[in-house]
């Protein structure tokens, strides 16, 4: 299953987005594009109950986890995201790119960084 990623400046945070309106719907993306953190977490917690190993899922709410100062959970879902079996992703530039690529980069930019959570 090939799902897409889309991420202007952040692409190795991960934010995932599916190809269709009701599936970016489902997986926070239009929320976090909007920079609406809170929204995105809602839509996330809510699908992770019906889905919860899903790698977009996962890194989405990982990212949004990072941009409201939660490092040690979002750093906690990175992880996770290494031990669930890989996926492909479509990039935004049209590349495909790995589940397990995206969190382990974003794990080794959070190295170092304090926690809020």
């Amino acid at each position: 299953m090939r799902l897409s990623i889309v991420a202007a400046g952040l692409l190795a945070a991960g934010i995932a987005s599916a190809g269709n309106a009701t599936s970016e719907n489902r997986n926070g993306y239009m929320q976090i594009a909007k920079g609406d953190y809170v929204a995105a977490e809602r839509v996330l917690v809510s699908e992770r109950r019906i889905f919860p190993n899903d790698p977009d899922l996962l890194l989405n709410l990982a990212l949004v986890y990072r941009h409201t100062g939660r490092v040690e959970a979002a750093r906690s879902l990175y992880q996770r995201v290494l031990t669930e079996p890989d996926e492909e992703l479509n990039l935004p530039h049209g590349g495909v790119g790995s589940a397990h690529a995206l969190a382990a980069s974003a794990l080794r930019e959070l190295a170092g960084q304090s926690t809020l959570s």
